[in-house]
């Protein structure tokens, strides 16, 4: 069943659906509740497992490959909820949403179950009035939901008890490799709009994960490239311009490094 609110002054959107739903333009949620479905984001195989969630932005490509038992989605338009100008109240902007190339997954034990059950029969209670606070309720109850998301996620870093401060250059980071990835390929590029050294920055990226600083960089490069492949039919020697390269023999050699296929193998395993 598919619960909406919208409205048509400000042109928000929020819903809540059993079915998957590929609304354009939208932040989505996918709750695996039992047994375990594949989606395709951007051309990778994704399996979401029982209690498992999955987050996706408006940039990434999904398709739907298999839906076994309970999907529960949740979507959100910038208007209905803008991440990054609420960035202080939930700290997801960089970390859930636009953190790397890699779509992030958290997992549920027994009291987060329990915990994500009653805020989403909340929500669901909420989508049954009509009044004029609804949008401001259900954004309270969304903003919840990604901040118990965020502290889950949070949990699974290398260092999970990494200084706050720390974090928050490391997200800057992210957010500034979503922004400029196609103009600024180096490590000292994103140092200095950060007034930071480059080796600060890996030796930060060094207690946050096991990927340095230039592989988020190369991946996400990578990554769009592949999705120029996929949902167009640009030359490689046009994506290479497109993503800041001086020719295309350049983009060829990194291509090849980073995804281990040349943008010929690629677009040829691309045809059905």
């Amino acid at each position: 069943m598919l619960h909406t609110y919208s409205n048509k002054r400000d042109s928000s959107y929020f819903s809540f659906s059993d079915e998957i739903q590929n609304k354009n333009q939208t932040y989505k949620i996918f709750w695996q509740r039992s047994g375990c479905s594949r989606l395709i984001v951007d051309g990778i195989a994704y399996t979401i497992k029982e209690n498992q969630i999955l987050f996706l932005t408006p940039l990434n490509q999904l398709e739907v490959e298999e839906i076994n038992s309970t999907l529960n989605q949740l979507s959100f338009n910038r208007e209905f909820y803008c991440i990054q100008q609420h960035d202080q109240e939930v700290s997801c902007y960089g970390y859930l949403f636009f953190g790397s190339s890699e779509v992030p997954i958290v997992s549920l034990d027994l009291k987060d179950q329990e915990s994500f059950d009653l805020l989403i029969k909340v929500i669901l209670e909420e989508f049954e009035n009509s009044d004029h606070i609804q949008g401001e309720m259900l954004q309270v109850l969304l903003k919840r939901f990604l901040i118990k998301c965020t502290r889950l996620a949070r949990k699974t870093l290398t260092n999970p008890d990494i200084n706050q401060d720390k974090l928050d250059i490391i997200r800057q980071f992210n957010v500034l490799v979503e922004m400029h990835f196609k103009q600024k390929h180096k490590v000292a590029d994103y140092a200095d709009l950060l007034n930071k050294s480059p080796k600060t920055i890996s030796n930060l990226f060094g207690e946050y994960n096991d990927k340095t600083p230039l592989q988020v960089i190369q991946e996400r490069i990578g990554l769009e490239a592949k999705r120029l492949f996929i949902h167009t039919d640009k030359t490689a020697k046009e994506v290479a311009y497109e993503l800041g390269f001086d020719d295309a023999a350049q983009f060829s050699r990194f291509f090849s490094k980073v995804v281990g296929k040349s943008p010929t193998d690629f677009k040829k395993s691309m045809i059905i």
